[in-house]
């Protein structure tokens, strides 16, 4: 690349802190805009911190009625028609052809390069609610797949968040494997480190947390099944019903169409006490600060930043082998590793050992938390924006 460092254009749902894509979205941006770069944000929610830094143009899109599947295609044409202004410059009478870099997030802007947070062809969710909802969801799924297959096709560089996804986009996708590159999400050291004796017990106390009964989170949304929370559900279920010493304690944040469903069940199984129900929460790292174990039994998971997340505070995580994720874990914690996202029992089986074991898995999870805080998000924006910049 010679000359003037091109504007940047992206088009991204959402530009915020939280989530998994989302919180990628947002480190992406701000380095560049740190880096003093013009960089167009197409959006439905762009923080408002970041939409106050120098060089961030904000075009914000509506998602009318809160709705994803209406907001897709409003997100769609609003890039391309923002596409179509930056980077053009007069030369003479003219205007010189457009300088600038594109990037999408999956399928929703044919632009020069996409970044693969998730691949819808890789799993169809078992959609929770009523026939009209489950036949939105399906319509939307199957729009979804084809505008992948399409933009990924015909992309310059194709970014993955992990070797999983990598594979995904070619052999589902069609992507061509020589433009498709592996970066892993980033961490966020000074937030997410292991917590001081006196953070966790402030944490166990606020969560009102007695003794030193060991406790497990999980994390996910609750509308379908992708996440495992039926699993998990009932590899805990047969613990209490099975072994007498075990006294864990789960915590679950998520919301979604089932909680309440979920809710009747622990309280009819006598879990009431022993599954708590958190909802959605804004401060995870701080109910992340009271636990001994993070549990994702999850059935598809293009990477998984609450596991990282989780790790990067010295959690042991018990998560499924075919997460993106669990490529980053070391051989100390693979025991852990769930083969089957579908297998109660296996669940239930590493549970007990975390539990058994618990000294040395957190040994081995401060150990991990070292190697994964060293790659921050900066080293990540840094290492896409090299790969994309060379299609301009």
């Amino acid at each position: 690349m010679t000359g003037t460092a091109p504007p940047w254009l992206i088009a991204a749902g959402d530009f915020v802190r939280t989530g998994g894509m989302d919180a990628a979205n947002f480190a992406l941006a701000s380095y560049l805009a740190r880096a003093g770069r013009e960089t167009h944000l197409v959006a439905h929610r762009v923080d408002a911190d970041l939409a106050a830094l120098p060089g961030i143009q904000v075009h914000r899109v509506p998602r009318p009625f809160g709705s994803h599947l209406l907001g897709f295609p409003l997100l769609a044409s609003s890039a391309e028609r923002v596409a179509r202004s930056v980077g053009r410059v007069p030369f003479g009478v003219y205007l010189r052809p457009p300088r600038r870099v594109t990037l999408a997030n999956g399928g929703n802007f044919p632009g020069a390069a996409t970044w693969l947070h998730y691949v819808h062809a890789a799993y169809q969710p078992e959609i929770a609610g009523r026939p009209l909802r489950r036949a939105v969801q399906a319509a939307a799924g199957w729009k979804m797949r084809r505008d992948e297959r399409s933009v990924a096709r015909h992309a310059e560089a194709v970014i993955a968040n992990s070797e999983l996804t990598a594979r995904h986009a070619v052999d589902l996708l069609g992507a061509d494997p020589a433009r498709v590159h592996v970066v892993y999400y980033g961490a966020d050291a000074e937030r997410f480190h292991p917590p001081s004796a006196g953070e966790r017990s402030g944490a166990r106390r606020a969560l009102g947390i007695d003794g030193d009964a060991p406790v497990l989170a999980f994390v996910g949304a609750l509308g379908d099944r992708r996440k495992g929370f039926d699993t998990l559900f009932h590899a805990f279920h047969f613990l209490r019903q099975t072994e007498p010493a075990w006294n864990a304690t789960l915590l679950v944040i998520g919301t979604g169409a089932e909680l309440d469903d979920w809710k009747t069940r622990a309280e009819a199984a006598g879990l009431g006490a022993r599954i708590r129900f958190l909802g959605f929460r804004g401060d995870v790292r701080e109910v992340l600060r009271a636990v001994d174990g993070f549990v994702a039994p999850t059935r598809y998971e293009a990477y998984g930043l609450a596991v990282h997340e989780a790790l990067c505070m010295g959690i042991p995580p018990i998560v499924s082998r075919g997460a993106g994720v669990a490529e980053r874990i070391p051989p100390a914690l693979h025991p852990l590793l769930l083969e089957n996202p579908d297998d109660a029992a296996a669940l239930a089986e590493r549970m007990l050992a975390w539990a058994a074991n618990l000294p040395s898995y957190r040994a081995a999870a401060l150990d991990a938390s070292v190697a994964i805080r060293a790659w921050g998000w900066d080293q990540m924006a840094a290492r896409i924006v090299d790969i994309v910049e060379a299609t301009v």
